[in-house]
């Protein structure tokens, strides 16, 4: 793989219990931390994998019926703790970002599309299907929130079966080579929400699969642990999810060394967060 560099923080938080997250959990309150991706690209410059939370979240859910998805997650969030603030402290402008790639639709994943207006967006087909067709009244029964995508979406998003050089990996299925150059792959990973995406990367030190919500918890894909059936409620299908989730367990049976990283996985991401914008640290 062509190598790039990258820097992950965290963009806000909610919260969830334990005992939703994984089987045998704990009855406690967990956060669950907005965890998004900085790359640069050799010749494309900054790539964004997702964009976290902002304080437009709680414009978007203010009112009933979007307030009750703030109600069951408990967002925090403030400006300082904004990609956008993030970058800016580093000397790095929200219109020199150029690519922001879309795990999934999820408003912690996309609560922060709106503040680059040079960006090119990337996502799957499926994916864009859902948020085109969606009633937006109920919208966030799926984890929406319509008003956090930017109105010029359309004329900016790039459907990632259409662009990228497609092929299949041995154990995950249909790869997608973004940039045709081997620096940037994704990989369907459905389930918790339609056309969900992972990126595989490799930096000067290791090799990095980030899983968004393939899984919650390290230890679902170390052990096969599925989250408490409750929570299938939400999911877009919960036999994809333990479809994906048995690839991911393959992929880290087969390959030990990568690091896998799942966006909510405190255990995981503390020891790769960095407040310090070093992008040859990971």
């Amino acid at each position: 793989m062509r190598k790039v560099r990258l820097w992950l923080n965290y963009a806000g938080h909610c919260l969830s219990k334990e005992s939703h997250a994984i089987q045998g959990g704990k009855n406690r309150d967990i956060k669950f931390h907005a965890l998004f991706g900085l790359i640069h690209h050799p010749e494309k410059g900054w790539v964004l994998f997702d964009t976290g939370y902002t304080p437009e979240f709680y414009r978007a859910t203010r009112y009933f019926p979007n307030k009750i998805y703030a109600m069951a997650t408990k967002v925090q969030i403030n400006s300082e703790e904004t990609v956008t603030a993030q970058l800016c402290l580093h000397q790095i402008s929200p219109e020199e970002i150029k690519h922001v790639i879309i795990s999934h639709f999820h408003a912690d994943h996309i609560g922060g599309l709106k503040d680059f207006p040079n960006a090119h967006f990337y996502c799957s087909e499926k994916a864009y299907e859902e948020v085109l067709q969606i009633n937006k009244t109920w919208a966030f029964t799926k984890g929406i929130l319509p008003t956090l995508i930017p109105d010029d979406f359309g004329s900016r998003v790039k459907l990632v079966e259409e662009i990228a050089l497609s092929s299949i990996h041995p154990i995950l299925g249909q790869e997608y080579d973004l940039f045709r150059d081997q620096s940037l792959m994704l990989y369907d990973l459905p389930g918790h929400a339609r056309g969900q995406l992972g990126l595989r990367l490799q930096t000067e030190k290791k090799e990095y699969f980030l899983i968004a919500d393939a899984c919650w918890l390290k230890k679902s894909y170390e052990e096969m642990v599925l989250p408490n059936p409750i929570v299938r409620l939400f999911f877009d299908s919960w036999k994809d999810f333990k479809t994906t989730l048995h690839k991911v367990y393959q992929f880290h049976q087969t390959h030990p060394s990568a690091v896998i990283v799942p966006t909510h996985c405190e255990a995981t991401t503390s020891a790769l967060v960095s407040n310090d914008l070093d992008l040859d640290a990971l």
